[in-house]
């Protein structure tokens, strides 16, 4: 069970609501098109404090509701202002070393993305403004539940527009070693994945979620992040990890876990992967329409998939659900890609 977590909330931005229509007659594609009719933004501010899980840097941040299309923007409210606003996209990712990163052209970073990247993607926000006052997303509890927590209590409205979806039309498949993952096409946003750790506690964990019904808070949000007890030393030699701790990490010896409470749930490691997946592929630039299977998967690789699918329009196009006729064609897809 996660604790609730204070939040300062400041009334400022009210988009007009409008209600999903029903396109289908069937229940559970009812669920699925709610999720995914028009776009959404937070109804109001929302901030909170914390340190960074690597750089264990005293952080500020502070989501902003945005205007329709204008995606996830980061914006580093310590440097210059022409200089401080990061798309969040995969072709910004500099580093998937135990987290990601992006970039901009000046510079700009900001790292440890993915567990709000991930709660932005499972609430359903398309368009938000995220000013940050230093390099690293706070690590809170390891988990995305608390920023899932900061949306909720900022609020959640519908927009004008209709949301844009990246729907897979082909397999595209990336492979290194043991590690893979796969993109394929199919009518739902589905993540599956698999993780094999030579681990007592660990070992061969395998689930599979869909987006729909607030399965992402209830399922996947709360899994924190974990590493290993022998790992630590080497990780501070190479100024990572410096922020963690038995409040933001679960840490394994040989034998047990170090965390007085124990685990969330008996397979909290493979939805932590999950969702760490869930934050990378929402990096697309919207929601992907398909299915996400990853095998050992990570960051790296999560990342590669990115580019593989976007390498050919062939493999993927955008697509709206409030009108059948709204689906772009190949050069429509390119063309709008590269101006995004």
């Amino acid at each position: 069970m996660c604790l609730p977590l204070k939040i300062k909330i400041i009334m400022t931005f009210t988009p007009k609501r409008i209600k999903p229509e029903f396109l289908k007659t069937n229940k559970s594609q009812r669920a699925l098109e709610m999720t995914y009719v028009k776009q959404q933004t937070l109804r109001s501010e929302a901030t909170l404090s914390g340190i960074g899980l690597h750089t264990n840097v005293q952080v500020n941040m502070k989501l902003r509701p945005a205007e329709s299309g204008h995606g996830v923007v980061f914006v580093r409210t310590d440097m210059p202002a022409g200089e401080s606003k990061i798309h969040a996209r995969w072709d910004n990712v500099i580093t998937t070393n135990l987290c990601t990163q992006i970039a901009n052209e000046c510079g700009a970073k900001v790292g440890t993305i993915e567990h709000l990247m991930s709660a932005l993607r499972g609430l359903g926000i398309d368009n938000a403004s995220i000013e940050i006052d230093g390099p690293e997303v706070p690590a809170m509890d390891g988990s995305a539940m608390l920023f899932v927590s900061m949306i909720e209590q900022a609020g959640i409205v519908a927009q004008d527009e209709p949301r844009r979806l990246i729907r897979i039309l082909r397999k595209v498949n990336v492979r290194d070693g043991e590690k893979s993952v796969t993109l394929k096409p199919e009518e739902a946003c589905t993540f599956e994945g698999e993780i094999d750790f030579d681990h007592a506690i660990i070992g061969r964990q395998r689930l599979t979620t869909q987006l729909i019904n607030g399965n992402f808070k209830h399922d996947i949000a709360c899994a924190r992040t974990f590493g290993f007890e022998r790992d630590a030393l080497w990780l501070r030699s190479q100024g990572l990890g410096l922020g963690a701790s038995l409040d933001n990490v679960i840490v394994l010896n040989e034998h047990s876990i170090l965390n007085n409470n124990g685990l969330r749930f008996h397979d909290e490691f493979i939805r932590h992967k999950l969702l760490d997946a869930i934050g990378d592929l929402y990096l697309a630039g919207g929601q992907i329409l398909g299915r996400y299977s990853g095998e050992r998967a990570g960051h790296e690789i999560n990342n590669a998939a990115l580019h593989e699918l976007f390498s050919d329009p062939g493999n993927w196009e955008y697509t709206t659900l409030d009108n059948d006729s709204s689906h772009m064609s190949n050069a429509e897809n390119k063309k709008y890609f590269e101006l995004a």
